[in-house]
């Protein structure tokens, strides 16, 4: 049987909060550190190892257990001193996955120099809100990096009653269908004979401008 993980979670803020209250949820141990007790309290319903802390140093990481984590997530964003102190504390401690939320590119590539994974959710966020803004049948999408995107497209009246053959995505615009949704689950495994119905959503994987391109052409507009 596989040993549960251990996750980390410093800063239990905006970002923070939710990202350790899923993992717990999802009955992953998760250890929750922050410098307000009213939210170590909060937090101390989901998980019993919730730590007030105004020190990120070493050693106080290491007798909360950190060391012992699998993957740590530091969720400090505004106050970078004690953002990087932590991020480079944790990394040192032997921890095998540190991810570090940034608010700016500079506090960004500190972070990767000491050997996190960076992540921006409010520019994240911003991008998302934007692309659901200027196409309004895009639901979600996930960046791969690279400017590769996995995207949930709803359907248009121009691709109702249309085959996955006849959109043709593959050869038009270099995108692959990897999934769809419909009112009876998802389906990962279907015939390019498909025909699409009120309600689907594709789910397609490619390029930024290739993704664009395509939701532009099926526009209702």
């Amino acid at each position: 049987m596989k040993s549960k993980k251990i996750y980390g979670v410093i800063g239990l803020g905006r970002f923070g909060m939710p990202l350790a209250k899923r993992l717990a949820l999802a009955g992953e141990e998760v250890i929750g550190v922050d410098m307000n007790e009213e939210k170590v309290e909060e937090f101390r319903e989901f998980s019993d190892l919730a730590f007030v802390t105004k020190s990120l140093h070493k050693e106080v990481l290491r007798e909360m257990g950190i060391q012992n984590c699998d993957l740590v997530v530091v969720c400090i964003g505004s106050n970078i001193e004690a953002s990087i102190l932590a991020t480079m504390n944790i990394i040192n401690l032997g921890v095998p996955t540190v991810i570090s939320k940034a608010t700016s590119e500079v506090q960004g590539e500190v972070l990767e120099k000491l050997g996190a994974k960076v992540v921006y959710p409010e520019y994240d966020m911003a991008v998302r809100t934007a692309k659901k803004i200027l196409q309004k049948n895009l639901r979600d999408y996930i960046s791969m990096g690279k400017d590769v995107e996995i995207v949930e497209v709803e359907l248009t009246d121009k691709m109702i009653g249309k085959s996955i053959l006849d959109l043709d995505l593959r050869k038009r615009y270099s995108l692959n269908v990897i999934a769809i949704h419909h009112e009876k689950g998802i389906e990962l495994e279907f015939l390019p004979s498909y025909q699409l119905k009120k309600g689907d959503v594709v789910v397609v994987i490619g390029k930024e401008e290739n993704v664009s391109r395509f939701i532009n052409d099926y526009s209702d507009n």
